[in-house]
Parts: structure tokens; sequence; C-alpha cells
């Protein structure tokens, strides 16, 4: 593709490639554009379609005749911004009759592209015309905004009237075309040259808009008097004039080859009591522009879109006008998406770099929700403790199906409220026992430390067929006989690793037996579930993480308790907020650990597609299953009910896992490793009594050498799952 900056010695192929597009209207037309050319600095382009493709875009003088599509835009240099365009109503991509849905995919990709890397731009506004200028059904940049995940930035809501369909006139409109009647009100074009007439009626304007909006005209009357003289067969003005000759109401109207759109409106107080303007708009409809296709009577908005001005719509839908959007989106040029536009498999193509988890292109699919939300709570004026709280755990406690769900900082402070909640309420003693396995991250160790608790650690044992965590019951009654007796054993933490739900019955015969506390560690696990019961409601208690990376996480930290035991709850509630119920009055000694209101809003959107996520996570997972066949990677089991597992990640083992991980680093993809260190190896935790080993752990250090985790993001294609499994199949060490 050729892109051609536009300069002034292109005017005449710009103007008659808009004379020939499918959108073009005379706002497109340079001699309209450059008008306001000081206030704005034009960064148009034009596209041409090259012999030779030399790459996705090329800048050139050549081959000018043979244009395919123009895209009129600004330059705003303070926020590295491309604008298509900020002094039209519309003005996105024009293109020519027999364009194909690919051939624009290939424009847009090819001016993203452009704009990113020639001009340093970060974001595009792009404002799409409005399908109602087109000769011909036009939605193929809408198609290509999607592909690059743009964001719906504003949207305005415009009453037009289908003159091939006409509404009956409400007998308000009607009333009020005999009582202007009546007055002797009569109608008149304005002729051309007769600025007089323009300057009486822009005063008229001018008073309404001061008066009614505290707002001026977008154009100046000397503005207007030139495009007018420019354009003298597009810009009409209508007025209507009582008996004493003086201009009672008016419109200024923008004539295109199939919309007539009126630009301005105005009434002064005698127009509005005796119907001028009802007298006005039955004669556009019904005479001057009853064999145009539309009337567009204008938008009805302010603050973006976000405030509709009711009695202006409702006074516009009475003559028989119903709602056209004009949009403006947000594009941000370092989106992955855009890369991705035209996918075109060639081995320089397959070169694209596979993240282990892509958040920024995952956080583009929750928009414009995403966005809504955030602003929701932002507008609330309530920042903590407020609503978007209340609905996230009223939301999660029905999901997980427990009785309560207390929001608290994030899933190590969930954990250790949960512990010192219980030290509380049972009267554990410092350096009482706590069951934790090996191989969990450091955060479930630290959790038990600093509710002053000993950890003591165990490694797990998994199910020879379908490898689901257990325990083994000779094992862990050899640890139990193994500990001081000075101190008690209080509780067992299974840790739900890597989105897998272990045996929870085998747990809790085991807890039963020994008069223990089930406490899950879930922050791996959302929505994991196992007969029936999900994760998070098997044990006495459960803390959960969203942190951004999780299966369900925020956009930065927070996290939260489940339980059915309303004691509990109460109290980490109140622990978590200073240790206090009412402000100031504090029960108990307490912690800082809630979860701002903007951080619930980004959860309350993001739940809604957890299940959906989790179920491409497990479509992956099953092609990795299948799919993978190396006789150097050992494989998770498969899950005999896919439900057990949600893939928070999937991980693979090798004895030269290094060397798998720079193999795929090279080849583009991104791994992680959880964990490369137990946490019985950290520093921090060496020092003696911080820490009980009863016996050796191998399982934990044997995971450390050779797990390696893929990537098995809910935004993975299709082809990159192909790429990570021919990748991992020619793997050689």
């Amino acid at each position: 593709m050729i892109i051609i900056p536009y300069s002034i010695t292109h005017r005449d192929e710009w103007n008659s490639f808009v004379s020939r597009s499918k959108q073009g209207t005379f706002l497109l037309n340079r001699n309209f554009m450059d008008y306001h050319a000081d206030r704005f600095f034009d960064c148009s382009i034009m596209f041409c379609q090259a012999d030779d493709e030399k790459g996705a875009y090329t800048s050139t003088e050549q081959n000018v005749g043979d244009i395919v599509a123009v895209m009129p835009a600004n330059w705003i240099e303070e926020t590295k911004t491309v604008e298509t365009h900020g002094g039209l109503t519309y003005g996105g991509l024009l293109t020519k009759e027999d364009i194909t849905e690919t051939e624009v995919m290939q424009i847009m990709q090819a001016a993203f592209t452009y704009y990113r890397e020639m001009m340093g731009a970060r974001v595009m506004l792009y404002k799409p015309i409005p399908y109602i200028y087109s000769s011909l059904p036009s939605g193929e940049d809408l198609y290509a905004l999607f592909r690059a995940n743009a964001q719906l930035a504003r949207r305005l809501v415009s009453s037009v009237v289908d003159m091939r369909h006409l509404l009956r006139m409400q007998t308000l409109r009607t009333n009020g075309v005999k009582k202007a009647l009546s007055k002797g009100f009569y109608i008149n074009r304005m002729q051309d040259g007769d600025f007089d007439t323009l300057n009486e009626f822009w005063v008229l304007l001018e008073n309404m808009l001061i008066r009614q909006h505290k707002a001026s005209p977008v154009h100046t009357v000397d503005e207007i008097g030139l495009l007018m003289s420019r354009f003298p067969r597009e810009i009409r003005v209508y007025i209507v004039r009582n008996s004493s000759l003086r201009i009672v109401a008016g419109v200024i109207v923008f004539e295109t080859e199939r919309v007539a759109h009126v630009q301005y409106v105005a009434s002064n107080a005698e127009g509005n009591e005796n119907g001028a303007l009802d007298l006005l708009f039955r004669h556009l409809i019904t005479e001057r522009y009853k064999n145009m296709d539309y009337l567009d009577l204008g938008t009805s908005n302010e603050a973006h879109g976000h405030i509709l001005n009711e009695g202006l719509i409702a006074m516009k839908e009475s003559f028989g006008g119903r709602a056209v959007c004009y949009d403006s989106y947000r594009v941000m040029l370092d989106d992955p998406g855009i890369n991705t536009m035209c996918e075109l498999h060639s081995p320089k193509d397959r070169k694209k770099r596979i993240k282990y988890l892509d958040l920024k292109k995952l956080n583009h699919t929750y928009e414009p929700y995403l966005s809504y939300g955030i602003s929701r709570a932002v507008q609330s004026g309530h920042y903590l403790l407020g609503q978007e709280n209340q609905r996230f755990e009223e939301t999660w406690k029905n999901y997980i199906r427990t009785r309560n769900c207390v929001l608290v900082g994030n899933g190590l402070e969930a954990l250790v409220l949960i512990l010192r909640a219980y030290c509380q309420l049972n009267d554990w003693r410092r350096g009482d026992y706590v069951l934790v396995q090996s191989n969990t991250y450091i955060a479930t160790v630290i959790a038990i430390r600093e509710a002053g608790l000993t950890p003591v650690l165990f490694d797990p044992s998994y199910h020879p067929v379908n490898g689901s965590p257990l325990l083994d019951y000779n094992r862990m009654e050899r640890i139990l006989n193994k500990l001081d007796s000075a101190n008690t054993l209080r509780a067992i933490m299974p840790v739900h690793l890597y989105g897998r739900i272990w045996d929870m019955d085998n747990v809790r015969k085991f807890a039963s037996t020994h008069n223990l506390k089930v406490i899950e560690d879930a922050a791996q696990a959302h929505g994991a579930e196992l007969k029936g019961k999900r994760a998070g409601a098997w044990g006495d208690a459960a803390g959960w993480s969203f942190y951004p990376g999780k299966n369900l996480g925020a956009l930065g930290d927070a996290g939260c308790v489940t339980t059915n035991d309303d004691d509990l709850a109460d109290l980490i509630r109140t622990m978590a907020n200073y240790g206090s119920r009412k402000k100031y009055v504090n029960e108990v000694e307490g912690m800082n650990s809630r979860v701002d209101e903007i951080q619930a809003a980004v959860l309350n959107v993001k739940f809604s597609y957890l299940n959906i996520e989790n179920k491409r996570r497990r479509e992956i997972a099953n092609r990795y299953l299948s799919e993978i066949d190396n006789p150097l990677i050992k494989l998770p089991n498969r899950p005999c009910n896919p439900e057990e597992n949600v893939w928070h990640t999937f991980p693979v083992y090798c004895t030269e896992r290094d060397k798998l991980q720079l193999y795929l680093m090279d080849n583009g993809v991104e791994t992680l490793i959880h964990y490369p260190i137990p946490p019985h190896k950290q520093d921090a935790l060496k020092d003696e009594g911080k820490l009980v080993l009863c016996e050796s752990l191998p399982v934990a250090e044997r995971e450390a050498r050779e797990e390696l985790s893929l990537p098995i993001s809910p935004v993975m294609s299709n082809e990159d799952v192909d790429r990570v499994i021919d990748l991992l199949n020619r793997f050689v060490a």
C-alpha cells in the first residue's frame, strides 16, 4: 500500500476522488476543509495501490492518479494524537465504490502504522462517516476498528427524518404551524450574497446560544459567509419572518446528495411562542426536501454524549426524526491487535512475539464497559467501602456459594486476616502449627508467619491417573509425629496451585481426624469446581487474590475472603478496617486492608467474562494435552472432569527446562517459571525456627528445577497455540 501525505499540490486529485467516493460529501472537499487551516495542523493521507508490495506502507509522490482511499486528519502535538478530523462533524475513511473488506483492513492497518511510525502518534480519534451519507453500504472501516480493539470514545444521537418513510407529525407540531400562520409568519430562503439577512439571523443565533447554553456557534459569521460563497448550492439559509419582516427563527442547512443536515437552528421568544420552527420544519419536510433521502435535524447531546437533552430530542422526534449516531472511536496505536489485523502467515509474520500474558490486550476486550465502570466509580464520589464493594461481595459469594465474602487489600492479607481472626476466636497461641504444601508461592508461607504461627511444610502427592493433588496419609502421620508437642497443630492450607482444585474430600477427612481448620489458598483457582462445589467453598475459609494476572484480576491489588462462618467474616471485616466497625471506635487490633471502589468496579465488569475466559483456557489446555508430543516434555494429567482445573497456568516439566525456555524465547514465545526457588530454599526463610521441615521435600525441589509455564491466555489466537505446539514438538536438547 502506498501512502501519500496530502499537500496543497494534491488538492484537485483529492477533491476529484471525494466526489467519486461512496462516502464523500462537500464537507470533505478541500475548499471546505481548508477554510480553518490556520487552526488545525493537517496530516491527511491518500492511499494508492502499489504494483509491488514493499512493506506495510510507503510514502511517495508517485501514482497519485490511482487513489483508492483518502483519510482526512489533523495532528494534536500535545497528546501525540491524530484526529479524523477535529474541524469536521465526521471524517473517517473515504473509499472507492468497489472497495472490499480485506482492502479496507489493509488500508486501516497501513494508516495506523504510518501515523505511529512516521509521526510518533500514540492515539487516533476516528470519526466514521454515518451510513446515511453513503451511496452504498460502507461499514468496512467499523469492522477494521473492531479488529484494532478501538474503543468507543463518544456517541452523539442525531434525529433524522427518513423522507422515504415519513412518520406522522405530532398534533402539537401541527397546532404550532396553524398558530404561526395565524400570526402572519412566512418563510424565506436567503438569496445568494444577502449578507444583511445572514448577519441578522446570526445575531439571533448567538443570542439564543448564549442565553440557553452559554455557548457560541462553531463558525463565525464571516466563516459561514466564506463557505456559502464557495458552496452556494450546498449551504442554504431558511428564515421565518413575522408580519413586520423581522426574523423570528431560521436554520442553516448543509445539503449533500442524500442528506439535508440542519447545521444551525435558532428561534427568538416570539418565534418560540408562536410555532415558527414548527412552520419551518414542516416546510423542509413536506416541500423543500421531500425528494431527499434524509433530513438530519441535528444532535441533542452534551458532555460527549453522556448527557441527553430530552426536551430538545423530544421536539425533533415529534417531527418524525429518529436516532442516527455520530460516533468517535479511540485507537491506541501500540495495540497488538493492529499488527494482526491482516495476518499474512508468512515466515516473517510467524516470528511475532507471543506474550505469556498480554494484559493490555486482555483488558481491551472489556471495553468500553471497563472504562464506563471506572468512570461510574469516579463519578460516584465514594471511593472506599461503597456500592461497588457491596456489589462485588454479593456477586462473588453467590458465585462461590458461600454465605460471606469480605473484600480485602490483596491475597496475602486475605490469608493473614483469616489466621489472625482464628487466633482471636479460638485462642490459638503464638507458634502453633499450620500445615502448608511445599511447592506453593512464598506468600502462603509468609501469611502464616505474619499471623504469628509456624508453617509446617509437606510435599503433596498426586493421583496417578488424573493428577489430582491429595494427601499421602502415611507421610502426613509421620510429619505429625515429629512435631514438638509444645505447640498445637491448628490448620491445614491446601493451595489450588496452577488452577487445579485439590481432592478436598481427602483433605477434609484428614482435617476432621485431627480437628484442623481447612483454609484454602484459592488465589489461582477462580471458578474451579469439584463434584459441583467450587474452590473457596470446601474449607472453613478461603483466601483469594485478584492480582491483575489472575483469571479474575483487578487493575491493581485486591483480594477477598469467602466463608460460611458468620463470626469469622464479621471479625475479618472489622480487622481489615483498623479493627473498627464504627468510625474512630476500634474494638480490636486491626490493619488497613481494603479495596477501593475503582478496583471493585473493575472486578464487577470483568466477572461477567470469567466463565467464558476459563472455557477458552480449557480449550487451549486441551489442545496442549492432545497435541504436544515430545518425550523430553512431561505434561500435566488431564482431570476427569474439566471443571476441576481453570488452568491459571499450564505447567510442563523438562529436565532441560532452562534450554527449553531459552529456545522458546529465541522463537518469540514467552514463558514463566512457577517457581524457581521453593519457599524452604529462600533466604528470607532460612533462619532456624521460621519453618518446620520434618522430611525432605523432593516434589517441591524437582518442580523448581523442571517446571515451565506455557502461555495460556484467553486472548491467544489459534495460530498462537499452533505455533507453541509446533515449537515444543520440535524441541531437542
